[in-house]
C-alpha cells in the first residue's frame, strides 16, 4: 500500500486551504467574472415573484409587410448573440442592417427585408405563476433606407 510522504500531504493541504480562501473571497467579494471562484448569481438569486418574465425576439418585416421571425435557420445568429450585444443594437439600430444582410444571406429565396427589430415580450407573472398577459416593447428598429 502507498502512502503520502509528508511533503506529499503538505502540499494537498496548501492546495486545499488556497482553493477554499479563493472561495471565500469570490463569495464575499466576487463576480459572475470570478467563476468558479466567485458566486455565479443565475442560480445563487431568484426572480421576484410577481415580477414580469422577459422573452427577447427579433422580428423583420418584409417588402409585402409581413411579419417575419428571425431565427438561427433564417439568419445564421442566435437569439443569444442578440441578447449579448442588445444594448449596442439600441444605442446604434443602424447595426441591426447585419442582420437583414444575414437574413437575406441565409434566405435567398424569401422576400427581402425592409424592417428589423427587437422586441421584448413581457409576460406577466403574479405569486410566481403566469397570468396569461403579456405586453410587447420594441428596443431598437432600423429601416434600410
Amino acid at each position: 500500500m502507498n502512502q503520502l510522504s509528508v511533503r506529499g500531504r503538505g502540499i494537498r493541504v496548501f492546495a486545499t486551504l488556497i482553493a477554499g480562501a479563493l472561495l471565500l473571497a469570490g463569495t464575499l467579494w466576487g463576480t459572475d467574472d470570478d467563476f468558479p471562484f466567485g458566486p455565479f448569481r443565475m442560480y445563487s438569486t431568484a426572480p421576484d415573484p410577481n415580477g414580469d418574465a422577459r422573452d427577447t425576439r427579433v422580428e423583420g418585416v418584409d417588402a409585402d409587410g409581413r411579419t417575419v421571425a428571425i431565427t438561427e435557420g433564417n439568419s445564421g445568429i442566435r437569439r443569444a448573440e442578440i441578447e449579448g450585444q442588445q444594448q449596442a443594437y439600441v444605442d446604434d439600430p443602424a447595426r441591426l442592417d447585419q442582420v437583414i444582410t444575414a437574413y437575406e444571406e441565409h434566405s435567398p429565396a424569401a422576400r427581402p427585408l425592409r424592417t428589423v427589430r427587437i422586441v421584448i415580450r413581457w409576460h406577466g407573472i403574479e405569486h410566481a405563476r403566469p397570468t396569461g398577459t403579456w405586453r410587447d416593447e420594441t428596443v431598437a428598429e432600423w429601416t434600410r433606407p
